[in-house]
Order: structure tokens, then C-alpha cells, then sequence
């Protein structure tokens, strides 16, 4: 059985805008790093090329870590990076569970033997 990736809310949040282009912000990074095609584009990130072809079919959201790289290459604030992709929402965050208190458990009381 095949496994298939099922984006985030926050990622299904992120492409259904009708400002989300992935590929202006792809296209840019080719322009800026002066690159050839996205081969070139996905070893300047170091990831595999289906990662971008992904990204350019909307079948896999920009993620963090992406982002992160793609600053690291370019000198881009994330910010500017998201605005080129068209990411108008306020925060970014990794998953709905990102930022809420972790529950805590009951102190146990140890006894002696």
C-alpha cells in the first residue's frame, strides 16, 4: 500500500489562498542564482529534484526547512521568501500543535522499600 503525504491544515490553509505561487517564488531563486533549470535549482538546495517538481505541481507545500535553506542560499528573509510565494498569513506555523502547553503529568510519590 502506498503511502500518500496529507499536507497540514496549516498547508491546505496555505495553497488554497488564491495568492499562492509557488512558482514565482522558484522562478525567482533561478533568476537570482543565476540557474539553468530546476536540476541546477534542486543542487543549489540540496534536494531532490521531485522535491521541486512537487512544489511547481502543488502537490507538496513549501515547508520550513525548505525555507530556512532557501535564506540560508540566497540571503532572502524568510519573510521576503514567503511574500514571493505569495504567503500572506501573518504566522507560519508547523503544525496546529506548534505553540500550545504540553500536558503535564501527575507527580508520582516514590515510597521507600
Amino acid at each position: 500500500m502506498e503511502h500518500q503525504h496529507r499536507p497540514s491544515s496549516s498547508a491546505q490553509e496555505l495553497t488554497s489562498q488564491e495568492s499562492y505561487n509557488p512558482n514565482h517564488l522558484l522562478d525567482t531563486l533561478r533568476d537570482r542564482m543565476k540557474l539553468k533549470n530546476d536540476a541546477a535549482l534542486s543542487r543549489a538546495l540540496e534536494v531532490a529534484p521531485p522535491v521541486i517538481s512537487k512544489i511547481r505541481h502543488r502537490t507538496l507545500p513549501v515547508g520550513a526547512s525548505l525555507l530556512i535553506r532557501m535564506h540560508e542560499v540566497t540571503n532572502l528573509s524568510i519573510r521576503d521568501l514567503r511574500d514571493l510565494m505569495g504567503d500572506r498569513r501573518m504566522k507560519y506555523r508547523l503544525s496546529d500543535a506548534q505553540g500550545k502547553p504540553k500536558p503535564t503529568m501527575p507527580e508520582q510519590k516514590h515510597t521507600a522499600v
